[in-house]
């Protein structure tokens, strides 16, 4: 990945690197004993813990109304959790601000304003305002570094023949490129994604797939799509009924068993070629 979209990380110290005590890497994303619902409203998620370390690219998978979208409402600060804790770079979330929260994590929803009276080239600029000290600051020009920030993120999604139109104009598709390149354009530790491949055709489908396994970067996304889940991340948890079924490997989670009680249909798997395949039956 181009270092201008990778955050600068400090070189370690000698005497870090003498030591000969394994290290306690520090979840990026944790998540212990939590639950979750609307208020006066039965639980929708309940006994959820997990922890997610540097780097790893985590599916999560399930039937509508499993919880996948609740979850990762929790995970990027929309939800406040009814119980249990999340924490992101180890610091509880809901104890953190919310421009800090941002400067270390990134959200990419389904829901995109398609409204906005901005460019495509300011929609990514948005990714920037954590970074800025005031509000004032954030709407002021861009320093030249942060200018090359943007213009980074706008080429990696492809998107510098639409960078001066007019956002509202874009195809679902566009937006969705759009709003990646915004994430990127923060220069988080985690982004968080819900349906990241929606609105995209094939060849974009692989093509964000494949940059979210280059960026380093954790990635945690809820995906429909089975085969793309097996093949895109090196973890699945699957929900079902707002509590976890099954987190592994997606040799592990995403088995015959496992996915006839998550989508109560009949599966069978096919793993005699180099990826997947799945097939349902009623």
């Amino acid at each position: 990945m181009d270092d201008l979209l990778r955050r600068p990380m400090a070189a370690p110290c000698a005497d870090a690197v003498a030591q000969s005590a394994p290290q306690v890497t520090t979840p990026v994303v944790a998540l212990d004993d939590v639950c979750w619902g609307p208020p006066r409203r039965p639980d929708i998620l309940s006994g959820i813990s997990f922890a997610v370390p540097p780097g790893q690219i985590m599916a999560i998978c399930g039937a509508n109304g499993a919880g996948k979208s609740s979850l990762l409402r929790l995970i990027y600060r929309h939800h406040a959790p009814r119980c249990g804790t999340v924490t992101l770079m180890g610091r509880d979330l809901w104890a953190t601000s919310p421009q800090a929260a941002a400067r270390d994590l990134a959200a990419v929803l389904q829901e995109q304003p398609a409204d906005l009276a901005l460019s495509t080239r300011q929609i990514v600029a948005l990714g920037r305002l954590p970074h800025r000290r005031t509000w004032a600051a954030a709407f002021s020009t861009p320093e030249a570094a942060e200018k090359r920030i943007v213009d980074e993120a706008i080429t990696r999604m492809d998107l510098t023949p639409l960078a001066d139109r007019p956002f509202s104009t874009l195809s679902g598709g566009e937006r969705q490129r759009a709003m990646v390149a915004r994430a990127l354009a923060q220069q988080p530790q985690v982004i968080v994604l819900d349906e990241p491949t929606n609105h995209l055709d094939i060849r974009h489908q692989l093509e964000l797939l494949d940059l979210l396994r280059r960026l380093e970067l954790t990635v945690i996304c809820t995906l429909h799509d089975l085969t793309l889940a097996a093949e895109f991340a090196e973890r699945v948890l699957v929900l079902d009924h707002g509590r976890i079924l099954a987190d592994g490997p997606p040799e592990h989670a995403l088995t015959e068993a496992v996915l006839a009680q998550a989508f109560r249909v009949r599966a069978r798997i096919d793993r005699s070629g180099p990826a997947a395949r799945f097939a349902f039956h009623l």
